[in-house]
């Protein structure tokens, strides 16, 4: 493919996860973050959340394994989970976690379970579109172009 077409891939693509929910304006802000000095950055600060997500994630899971459940716990790692969700953009992660949060303070297994389901539903969604994307951005590099600048 030439570079245009994997420009106009990119901003469709890009466009498609704003339209969709699986981004926000937080994202974009990012992207505006990287530079020729930091060319990397997105990427970087993606790929943290990517560690960080799937270890909360196994945290939460062990967490909700529990004969008794440390509700406080739970929702300690939910809201770690939110903020970094909510630092890059990925607002349908954000959301989901919205709604875990609420379950913990009432306690209910059941929901945080079903929420803890959602969010790693959401997440994984979330990190395949993103992954996606970064594979766009490398062919455009690959092929001498440079990466368009989302409005």
């Amino acid at each position: 493919m030439e570079v245009g077409q994997l420009q106009k891939s990119f901003v469709d693509y890009t466009a498609s996860l704003f339209r969709e929910g699986f981004l926000d304006g937080q994202f974009s802000q990012l992207q505006q973050l990287q530079d020729e000095s930091n060319p990397d950055f997105v990427v970087e600060v993606v790929s943290l959340f990517f560690e960080d997500s799937d270890k909360l994630l196994n945290d939460l899971t062990r967490a909700l394994d529990q004969q008794n459940i440390d509700f406080k716990k739970v929702d300690a790692h939910v809201h770690q989970l939110k903020g970094s969700s909510s630092s890059i953009g990925a607002q349908r992660v954000k959301n989901a976690c919205v709604a875990f949060r609420n379950f913990c303070e009432e306690q209910n297994v059941e929901a945080c379970l079903r929420c803890l389901h959602q969010v790693k539903q959401e997440y994984l969604l979330v990190k395949s579109k993103l992954e996606t994307l970064f594979t766009l951005e490398q062919q455009i590099i690959t092929a001498g172009g440079a990466i368009p600048m989302m409005e």
